[in-house]
């Protein structure tokens, strides 16, 4: 989990302030960190004595001794100032000079974790602040006052907020994905968000490691499962609304949309604060969140760097983005699978109740029990565990929630004339009784097939309410969490009211609760948010929870698998044989894949190449099980395969956009997933995926501080999780630098040296060239050739004749005069000589002696592109 959190005084004037910071001797050293088109970055490393603690620190510059503005950059909860390195070193590359430091109780800082409270991490941010301005390459607005910004994620981002708030020198701030109302994000309208306030503060280490009020106030609250009065005036004095009327810098809020821990509300509540006090500010719903998904992490910095060139720099020039930006993620592209990221914005935000429609709702008065216990409770998302993972699948139209016959009550839609995209938090009004004085429900509308039977809950969210006085009745308005989620023409909406919910507490005690609905579902639109043209394809797709989400919809529905066909003893050994498989669409025009039959052999790493529309992805899917051939079959060491097939633990696989927890470790991260599988720990064989990974020390730090590079390789290490014997990779050199792309190589050339079985898609035809030894060709969903790299490569018309000297142009022109020569072209080995129809290599070496020319060797050339080319008559 990724919490940022920050609470601030206003600061005492600047010459106590200055007292109040010490750099400790000794502590500062420069290191220098180079690119081939970038200026060199200067980075000190200081301890400096702040407030009556000690904080890591690290000070990022570049370029000249000008000056320039300041940026100062929060780490998420748990982590440490090295998590937001990679990206304070690209700041300073764009003209800043950047403080990082690890906060309070975290890293090599001391104290005691605060939760931003006002005295101290807020007070910290006002002295390095101080520091700042004493530094010969920070821009001063006046005396003691730099230039600076604040940005940060979660926890990072809550001190962003609060230090606007308490400290006037702020200039501007662009947080993401944290809350402006610590109180709200964990108690929602009075219920205990247990799961989530259990991780967080295991996450800090236990609860000994915070302030002892926060310690006391989490124990309590833990133990009693209710948050009382005090619990939640702690949470709000550490919390960016308790001073929003003094925020009145350029905000840029980006907030999750895959997040239950600070959901988009959060967001909504601080732009309305921030507007209201005249701040100019931008809203971005990005496609990831504390739950997982994609972070986009390319796209925001870019806009973060965007706005800080705006608002520090001045740079009127510089582009900041639509006031209202939402990367929408749904629908699958027929031609390869590929789950749809696009934008889509808006010139004003619309906040959460825009374009309201109204939705009516059937449905009798219904009585549902509370269990005794609250058990068995009702499942949404999985907080710190899948759900990520959840909420991606949820947006390609998978159901997984599960709720108990018994405890919930239903509201249910006519099918939909028109499709309907909700943009914001559709209401209700509800009237409830109960055999209790309170009550505990938790809401959330499903969007349901033609068939009835499917149910998705648009990013796993519910909304808990806690009625008081129920016993009595009482009508009751239901907020429903903020989504941007489509709803198919003929699709249904349903919203249920459940006793009880995985993440939350609910009371003990046996109840009946009484629900009717005393009117229509109010849906936003936002219609005034227009969605970019253009979609772009990006993978989504995370395989093991794929299967697992596929798995409990089996169950739930009580689906039964069809008869598998027995296995074939002969191909035991073999990893994989495709016979006359075949696949059409619904709706298609055209066969995705066509009579395709193609054998892979232990110890190769074959390459599945082919054109856009070629099959590749779809070839993928079904060789994964996650959709199911029309025709022909696909054998796994002699087992058939179908969706849940056994032999599939045999199998790992990596598609780009692999749902990590940012906040977590590598390593944590892969234990996570392990455990998710539940088979037993030593079957994961975790040490030995690492070193062929080759990730080392940096599976100790959180997965936000990855680059691109290192990302792919975790994710390559979670497929490689349990060794399995054939792995598949589909685009696993997407986003990638060429050093990091080479060492992908190294990692899928080291995998299958064991004996194992590498099967990679990638459009990079000089990668594939220099990895694969087979190679698979496809066009129009059909084979084109299939065999090893050299025989597929070397079967050209060009030859690379060597020579000992270098060949003059009158003689190549001489050369290229030849009868069967269609072309000879000098290079610094020799010749490049392409052959017609009627040439062949025996009479070009004759030719070549009678000329004089030094010939010392002849053999084929002809790149891996030209190759693919000529098969595919140039379709790609």
């Amino acid at each position: 989990m990724d919490l940022r959190l920050r609470g601030l005084r206003r600061p005492r004037r600047i010459i106590a302030a200055v007292a109040a910071v010490v750099v400790l001797a000794g502590a500062g050293t420069w290191t220098a960190v180079a690119s081939d088109d970038a200026p060199p970055v200067h980075h000190a490393d200081q301890v400096m004595a702040v407030n009556g603690v000690r904080l890591d620190t690290s000070y990022f510059t570049s370029g000249d001794s000008g000056r320039r503005p300041a940026v100062l950059l929060g780490h998420g909860f748990g982590g440490t100032k090295d998590d937001v390195r990679e990206q304070a070193e690209d700041l300073a590359a764009d003209g800043y000079a950047v403080l990082t430091w690890s906060a309070r109780g975290f890293g090599r800082s001391t104290g005691k974790i605060g939760l931003n409270d006002p005295k101290g991490e807020v007070a910290d941010v006002s002295r390095l602040i101080d520091w700042l301005a004493k530094q010969p390459q920070v821009q001063l607005d006046k005396a003691g006052d730099p230039r600076v910004g604040l940005a940060g994620a979660s926890y990072g981002g809550a001190i962003s907020l609060l230090a606007a708030g308490h400290d006037t020198r702020v200039d501007a701030i662009a947080p993401a994905i944290t809350y402006w109302n610590l109180a709200d994000a964990l108690f929602p309208d009075g219920v205990f968000k247990k799961l989530w306030t259990g991780i967080f503060f295991n996450t800090g280490g236990g609860c000994a490691r915070f302030e002892p009020a926060l310690c006391a106030m989490y124990e309590r609250v833990a133990e009693s499962g209710t948050p009382d009065a005090a619990a939640r005036a702690l949470l709000e004095e550490r919390s960016p609304s308790a001073v929003g009327d003094r925020i009145k810098v350029p905000t840029l809020l980006l907030q999750g949309q895959t997040d239950s821990l600070f959901t988009l509300a959060q967001s909504d509540a601080a732009e309305q604060a921030i507007r209201a006090n005249g701040a100019p500010v931008d809203v971005d719903w990005i496609a990831g969140g504390h739950d997982g998904g994609d972070l986009e992490a390319s796209r925001v910095q870019a806009r973060v760097t965007s706005w800080f060139d705006r608002y520090l720099k001045n740079d009127k020039g510089a582009d900041t983005g639509p006031a209202f930006r939402i990367t929408r993620t749904g629908g699958v592209d027929s031609t390869d699978g590929a789950a749809l990221l696009r934008g889509a914005s808006d010139d004003t935000y619309p906040g959460l109740t825009a374009g309201d429609r109204s939705i009516a709702l059937t449905g009798r008065e219904q009585s549902f029990a509370n269990p005794p216990g609250a058990s068995p409770p009702a499942v949404s998302a999985l907080p710190g565990l899948g759900g990520g993972g959840l909420s991606q699948l949820s947006s390609l139209g998978v159901g997984v929630s599960l709720d108990f016959p018994g405890q919930f009550a239903a509201f249910t839609s006519a099918p939909l004339a028109t499709d309907l995209r909700v943009t914001g938090s559709p209401t209700a009004t509800l009237h409830v009784k109960s055999t209790s004085e309170d009550a505990v429900l938790f809401g959330k509308v499903y969007d349901v097939g033609p068939d009835g039977r499917q149910q998705v809950l648009p990013a796993q969210l519910v909304a808990p309410v806690r009625v008081e006085g129920a016993k009595a009745g009482k009508d009751v308005t239901l907020t429903l969490p903020a989504i941007d989620h489509e709803v198919d023409k003929g699709h249904r909406l349903r919203l249920v009211l459940a006793s009880t919910d995985l993440g939350y507490a609910s009371p003990a005690a046996a109840a009946t609760y009484t629900v009717s609905l005393e009117g229509d579902l109010a849906v936003p639109t936002a219609a005034a948010v227009s969605t970019a043209a253009a979609p772009l394809p990006s993978w989504v797709w995370w395989l093991p929870l794929a299967g697992a989400g596929l798995a409990l919809a089996l169950l739930v529905t009580g689906r039964r698998r069809t008869a598998t066909p027995a296995p074939d003893p002969e191909l035991a050994e073999v990893p994989l044989q495709i016979t006359d498989l075949s696949k059409k669409y619904a709706g298609g025009d055209r066969y995705s894949v066509r009579d395709l039959s193609f054998r892979v052999e232990k110890g190769q790493v074959l390459g599945l190449l082919g054109p856009n529309g070629a099959g590749k992805t779809t070839t993928l899917r079904m060789l994964m099980g996650l959709i199911r051939p029309d025709g022909g079959e696909i054998r796994v060491f002699g087992h058939a395969i179908r969706p849940g097939a056994p032999v599939l633990s045999r199998v790992g696989a990596f598609v780009e956009g692999a749902g990590f927890l940012p906040h977590l470790s590598g390593r944590q991260n892969l234990e996570l997933y392990w455990q998710a599988t539940g088979r037993p720990a030593e079957d994961a064989h975790l040490d030995e995926a690492l070193e062929i990974a080759g990730l080392g020390d940096a599976l100790a730090r959180a997965v936000r501080t990855y680059s691109q590079g290192m990302r792919q390789r975790l994710a390559i290490a979670q497929a490689m999780l349990g060794l399995p014997d054939l792995l598949i990779l589909d685009e696993p050199t997407n986003g990638l630098d060429p050093p990091q792309i080479r060492e992908m190589r190294e990692v899928m050339i080291r995998y299958a040296a064991a004996g194992r079985t590498v099967i990679v898609s990638s459009h990079l035809l000089a990668e594939v060239e220099q990895t694969c030894t087979h190679l698979v060709v496809m066009d129009r969903g059909r084979l084109v050739q299939a065999g090893p790299v050299g025989v597929i490569v070397g079967s050209g018309d060009t030859l690379l004749v060597g020579t000992a000297t270098p060949v003059e142009e009158p003689l190549a022109e001489k050369v290229a005069a030849l009868p069967g020569v269609a072309s000879a072209v000098p290079t610094d080995d020799g010749l490049l000589v392409r052959l017609d129809a009627d040439g062949s290599a025996q009479h070009l070496v004759a030719e070549l002696v009678r000329l004089d020319v030094p010939v010392q060797s002849v053999g084929p050339h002809r790149r891996l592109e030209d190759a693919f080319l000529t098969l595919i008559g140039g379709s790609a």
